[in-house]
């Protein structure tokens, strides 16, 4: 970078100086202090007053009391109540802001390449092998890109309740091996990253939306490629349970997740160190978006993790029922 470029704007949504210091933040905190000097405080003090008059004799002043007493339990309920909601908020509204400027980089990194390759090729017109090699990469940074909307589309449909889901009976085989065969297809799988597969010959059949658990699948290897050691090991096992579900686990050889955190991961826009988001691609949608396919499925995703020791996600599908027809039956559920 020259002299004369300034470096993207990843993060200003939610700065506001040098100090770095965050407005949301800031107005949680007003908020809170505005809560006690103006009605935890005053709360406190009509709260020893009930009491006060509870146990001077009168009848009146005992009744007095008791409502005293009762209106102090509502209102500490309320304030409670309100800075519950307001941290819940304040939080989501940082972790939006956050996302917009992930994803804005994100979109600006394909589109920056795009650009340069366009322009490569305008000043290499006598150059038939720089122009090849340009339009190659210009088809792989139009498909990243379109992979990036797509999948942004992809969550907007989820959180609307309007993704459609097309159940079929599906081979579990047939599964993992596209799984491996698109994962395979991805430039950043052919070098640099140890992919081992265990797939037995069998496998139960699942209802399931095919191209969704993929999906599903192809979000977890991403991340293990991101987060695995130096180089990646990634691991892709696929078995059958005790009881007869399929289960599918991508395993890698990072640095594991912090129990503190394993519940979290799952949620939108949360990604667990913002200093890694940085330097790493990803908008922290993908495991919000796995947890939100299982569950359309009837399935879910277990977790083991050690600092350390890497990570193993489990994907569960449930079995077919007994009852299940075995030709290929299309059901259509909307999630």
């Amino acid at each position: 970078m020259s002299s004369s470029e300034s470096p993207p704007n990843t993060g200003a949504v939610t700065r506001i100086d040098g100090k770095g210091r965050n407005w949301q933040r800031l107005g949680y905190r007003r908020i809170v202090q505005l809560l006690v000097y103006t009605v935890i405080i005053p709360t406190v003090l009509l709260l020893a007053i009930g009491i006060i008059l509870m146990f001077v004799g009168a009848s009146f002043n005992l009744l007095f009391g008791i409502l005293t007493v009762s209106f102090v339990a509502v209102m500490v309920t309320g304030v409670v109540l309100v800075l519950v909601f307001i941290r819940r908020e304040a939080n989501l509204s940082e972790l939006q802001a956050d996302f917009v400027s992930k994803v804005s980089h994100e979109l600006r990194t394909p589109l920056t390449a795009i650009r340069l390759f366009a322009e490569t090729m305008e000043r290499s017109k006598d150059d038939p092998e720089t122009q090849e090699e340009c339009r190659k990469h210009l088809v792989q940074e139009s498909e990243r890109l379109s992979r990036l909307i797509e999948r942004l589309l992809d969550w907007g449909r989820m959180e609307a309740g309007r993704k459609l889901y097309d159940l079929r009976i599906e081979e579990g085989r047939a599964i993992v091996d596209e799984t491996v065969k698109e994962f395979r297809l991805e430039r950043y799988a052919a070098e640099g990253v140890e992919f081992v597969v265990e797939v037995p010959d069998e496998l139960p059949k699942v209802r399931a939306d095919r191209a969704s658990i993929v999906d599903l699948l192809l979000n977890l290897l991403s991340n293990a490629r991101k987060y695995g050691g130096t180089p990646p090991r990634i691991t892709l096992r696929a078995y059958t349970s005790d009881a007869g579900d399929l289960c599918i686990e991508v395993g890698d050889n990072g640095q594991g997740i912090a129990r503190t955190e394993q519940r979290r991961i799952f949620q939108k826009f949360y990604r667990i160190d913002d200093r890694l988001s940085r330097v790493r691609e990803g908008s922290g949608l993908g495991l919000a978006i796995v947890k939100h396919i299982a569950r359309a499925h009837g399935a879910h995703v277990d977790l083991q993790s050690d600092p350390g020791k890497g990570s193993r996600f489990t994907l569960v599908l449930p079995p077919l029922p007994k009852d299940a027809a075995t030709s290929a039956e299309e059901i259509a559920v909307n999630a």
